[in-house]
């Protein structure tokens, strides 16, 4: 499978995703700064897909560092691919354009190339970005999709989609009366101790592409992550397949994730690693070693999301 930084897999609209895309989530801790000064290596580097979020709480410096690369002759607008996503308190249908512009007015863009929800589940406006516990809501997100729809058709996304959909949610809006356009991708965890191949087939056969996050296993914060989940990139199998191909345990983890068809995110804010995370294209996994990767799945979630358990439309109760 030959792929390169420039690789694009076309959507069943006709757009076109980069296979490498440039996570951006950030715990409060790290300077906002920080992403912006990332991003705009990243582009100079050759990342032409940039992954956020409204929740995410820094798309003004994503925002920044994008138009910046945009003014400096680095690149073109239509050149990127920015990614957001529609936080859960705005899923009822006469919210969704104000969540939609409120993401647009911080990066200070007219247009964005995907926007998917976030969740398939829905809580009560309030300002995302406080500390106040969530309150479920019951919007349906069938609803939520009409109004995405609204979105595309007025020319202020070119793409839509969804995030941490099942099986049976994926089902339920495919079969939705009146759908006028199908999800073009679903974004989910997605490494080799959760290798989602049920999930996957089902995506290839409705033409959805998956997205990866999470791709090497998540950084270790214990906020949202149980501590004593195993360190993937320190997997003994793993590391002896980088061994083998001279290469990291992490680029092996991505380039896994790539042979499987699926587009990777990369979130790193490390210089270092941000260059050596396109080490993904030199390099191409033997199908027996793509088996042994494959024999590592242990149907292990990191990104659980435990606060919204007891939501009905809580999206792990199903296995896939």
């Amino acid at each position: 499978m030959f792929l390169t930084k420039d690789t694009r897999l076309t959507l069943h609209d006709g757009n076109a995703i980069p296979v490498m895309g440039l996570g951006t989530y950030a715990s409060a801790e790290v300077p906002k700064s920080d992403g912006t000064e990332a991003t705009k290596l990243a582009i100079d580097l050759g990342y032409r897909h940039i992954d956020c979020a409204y929740i995410y709480g820094n798309e003004v410096q994503i925002g920044e560092a994008i138009r910046s690369k945009i003014a400096d002759g680095t690149v073109k607008r239509e050149e990127i691919f920015y990614t957001g996503k529609l936080w859960c308190s705005f899923f009822s249908p006469n919210l969704v354009r104000q969540g939609l512009e409120a993401s647009l007015k911080a990066l200070q863009l007219d247009y964005l190339d995907l926007f998917i929800m976030h969740w398939p589940f829905s809580v009560k406006p309030s300002d995302a970005h406080s500390n106040q516990p969530l309150d479920f809501d019951d919007v349906d997100f069938c609803l939520t999709w009409e109004a995405l729809e609204g979105c595309k058709d007025a020319g202020l996304v070119k793409s839509i989609g969804v995030s941490n959909f099942n099986r049976r949610q994926l089902e339920r809006l495919l079969s939705k009366p009146g759908l006028k356009y199908k999800p073009v991708c679903n974004q989910v965890e997605y490494h080799v101790y959760l290798n989602q191949s049920k999930l996957h087939e089902y995506c290839k056969c409705h033409n959805i592409v998956l997205v990866a996050y999470s791709v090497l296993g998540t950084a270790r914060d214990n906020t949202w992550v149980d501590p004593n989940s195993p360190v993937l990139l320190e997997d003994p199998v793993l590391r002896s397949v980088a061994a083998k191909y001279n290469r990291s345990p992490a680029e092996v983890a991505m380039r896994f994730i790539l042979q499987k068809g699926a587009v990777v995110l990369a979130k790193s804010f490390n210089p270092t690693r941000l260059k050596q995370n396109l080490g993904v294209f030199e390099f191409e996994l033997k199908p027996e070693d793509m088996e042994m990767l494959d024999g590592l799945n242990r149907n292990l979630r990191y990104a659980q999301f435990t606060v919204m358990k007891q939501h009905p439309e809580y999206p792990f109760h199903d296995e896939y």
